[in-house]
């Protein structure tokens, strides 16, 4: 049996077994990220394929993102429990079975439960970089690395939509739902041979199932709850009904998290203002992201006849630019105010949200992809300034729970901004079941109201 550890890995591979690791973790993570956007350009082909609403297929998105937005505050008991190696090696496992079921799905709910299950061991995998970043390296060596695994991370939005599109044209959606599989495969045996043994473990501590139980029935209710406005005819009870069992859940779990010895999220944190205001600004990156991310392939190819080959090269200016963005701002984060940068980058969004909103069906492809850029610059503007404006003001003690908390903060916002924006379509004019440019029109105007009001209290952050 193999040594797996520290000692074990630097005699059998000398100083490059943290480079192998890291390698090993940018894989995981690159698949999450890949299965987040891939989809988005073969909604249109499966909406045909099972004859079912844009209302049902956002699922494929938002339950994705919920499911990985409430499991990733797991990652922490299952590292101080397993360790990295057995965490990431079953987690990417069981990706990829899942994904194999999503492939070969012959109904809509099938396909929805194998995107929530992606989902779920996606909010696993992706805090496993960071952790091991700090973990193996260095503090010499951890800035390199964070650039290495973080460009491995911007990458992947930006190839996703390309190859999804080229597997829906050239073969079919299931492929969408395979294209991660080899990726996963080997990242599993990378695993077993490449990732550490713990060192040492901390005291068994008791995980905070309730906590966890709690949180996704709220969001899980929540999300169910904005879903069931696009039928309201008929369901005005059960609506109701709904949104207050959401809301009691989700005072339970505050109270849980309260009392909690060990709790999923560090409520107190949330009496530091900054901290709250940073949070509410990373709700609205979330939503940007996210939101915008489900709406231009979906927008191009229904309302403005685009193919799923060209929604895909669409997005892929964006996603470069957004990866010579991210080191750029996160230097200036370093030495301007983060809410000065938030806001510029606010400002940039919301123009591309707008541009957006008044397009038309003669508009040219290089405008559009101009419009994606420009919204992917506010973007890359946003994300390291609202770090540094969350986390600085905090204890050292702190910054683990402030960073895994900001975290979620931005999948919820995500989460609830794809529901809110699928929401805004279906609500709107609709031509054989399709939605019409004016459907999206409104979507694009919630989209650049949404992210300007975060403004106001990204402007009360004072840091």
């Amino acid at each position: 049996m193999s040594d797996n550890t520290v000692e074990g890995l630097k005699a059998r591979y000398g100083e490059r077994w943290r480079w192998l690791a890291l390698a090993t973790v940018v894989l995981g993570t690159m698949a999450t990220v890949l299965s987040a956007t891939v989809v988005n350009v073969a909604l249109h082909d499966i909406m045909l394929e099972f004859g079912i609403r844009q209302g049902q297929v956002h699922w494929l998105a938002t339950g994705f993102i919920a499911a990985m937005t409430t499991t990733m505050l797991a990652s922490s008991w299952l590292l101080d429990h397993f360790g990295v190696r057995k965490t990431l090696a079953t987690a990417m496992f069981l990706f990829t079975l899942i994904s194999i079921l999503g492939g070969f799905a012959t109904s809509p709910e099938q396909l929805i439960a194998a995107r929530i299950g992606q989902g779920a061991m996606a909010g696993l995998m992706q805090p496993m970089g960071m952790y091991l970043v700090f973990r193996i390296f260095p503090r010499n060596r951890r800035g390199q690395a964070m650039g290495i695994y973080g460009m491995g991370v911007i990458l992947a939005p930006a190839l996703g939509p390309v190859l999804g599109g080229f597997l829906v044209d050239e073969l079919s959606w299931r492929y969408v739902m395979f294209a991660p599989v080899p990726v996963t495969l080997i990242g599993v045996l990378m695993a077993w041979r490449f990732l550490p043994l713990p060192v040492s473990r901390p005291e068994p501590y008791r995980f905070d199932l309730p906590g966890l139980v709690l949180l996704g029935m709220t969001i899980g209710l929540s999300l169910d709850t904005l879903n069931r406005l696009q039928r309201i005819a008929g369901q005005e009870e059960r609506i109701v009904i709904e949104g207050l069992v959401a809301l009691l859940f989700l005072v339970l779990f505050v109270v849980r998290e309260r009392r909690a010895r060990h709790p999923l999220v560090n409520i107190n944190l949330l009496r530091k203002p900054s901290f709250v205001y940073a949070n509410l600004g990373a709700m609205a990156l979330g939503l940007a992201l996210f939101g915008s991310t489900y709406l231009v392939p979906l927008f191009v190819q229904t309302s403005l006849g685009f193919s799923a080959t060209e929604a895909g090269l669409l997005m892929l200016p964006a996603g470069i630019v957004l990866g010579m963005t991210f080191p750029l701002a996160g230097r200036l984060a370093d030495r301007l105010s983060a809410r000065k940068l938030v806001i510029f980058g606010i400002v940039l969004f919301a123009i591309s949200a707008v541009l957006f909103a008044l397009s038309d069906l003669e508009l040219a492809f290089g405008w559009l992809a101009l419009w994606t850029v420009l919204g992917r610059i506010g973007i890359g503007f946003m994300l390291p300034a609202l770090s540094t404006g969350a986390l600085n003001p905090l204890a050292p003690e702190q910054l683990g729970a402030g960073s895994s908390t900001i975290n979620f903060t931005r999948q919820l916002g995500g989460a609830f901004g794809v529901n809110i924006v699928a929401l805004t379509i279906e609500f709107g004019d609709h031509s054989g079941g399709i939605p019409t440019i004016d459907a999206f029109h409104s979507a694009w105007w919630l989209v650049a109201v949404f992210v300007a009001v975060a403004a106001i209290p990204v402007w009360k952050m004072k840091v």
